[in-house]
């Protein structure tokens, strides 16, 4: 009885199939990253008297121990979710340009994005402009995360694709890791 799957299905994937995949997969690792950082970033008062002053006065003016709902805020709410609004919105778009021109075309886009909100949360000055910069970011996620695990179930051979899919998810992981320990 021969095998169905073809012999080149069981080779073993070269060094350029894994650098692929863990390159792929760092948009991931800027995923994590951002979700665990903006948790840590809300709890630092610099952050809270530059962009959202009236929480901050809120805050010092609280005397209470209790943490619980401390942020009764609709800009800060729209500062948070921005990023995952985006990122919702913008997998549909990026669906189509995947079908269409292809993964790493789609992971350009996203990384593009990356950098644009990247650029503009650093340099923002005033909170529409953070806000602004979430919304890119997210839109960026939205293209990473609808592309590369495609990608990463397509690159390499069959025998090693679970094993390399979860890069993926490792980099996001890893990604929350780094902002606990930042």
């Amino acid at each position: 009885m021969s095998s169905s799957i073809p012999s080149d299905a069981n080779r073993r994937p070269n060094i350029y199939t894994i650098f692929a995949c863990v390159i792929s997969s760092s948009g991931a690792l800027l995923f994590g990253l951002d979700v665990g950082i903006t948790g840590g970033v809300l709890s630092m008062p610099s952050f809270l008297q530059k962009f959202f002053p009236a929480i901050y006065e809120q805050q010092q003016n609280d005397m209470s121990t209790n943490s619980y709902c401390s942020y009764d805020s609709q800009l800060l709410s729209l500062f948070t979710s921005s990023f995952f609004l985006a990122g919702m919105i913008s997998s549909l778009p990026a669906s189509w340009l995947t079908e269409k021109h292809g993964r790493k075309a789609s992971m350009g886009v996203g990384a593009i994005f990356y950098m644009l909100g990247s650029t503009l949360n650093v340099t923002a000055v005033d909170t529409p402009m953070l806000i602004v910069g979430r919304l890119i970011l997210g839109l960026g996620c939205g293209f990473a995360n609808q592309s590369v695990p495609i990608f990463l179930a397509e690159l390499p051979p069959p025998k090693s694709r679970g094993a390399l899919q979860t890069c993926f998810q490792i980099f996001v992981n890893i990604g929350i890791l780094l902002a606990g320990i930042i």
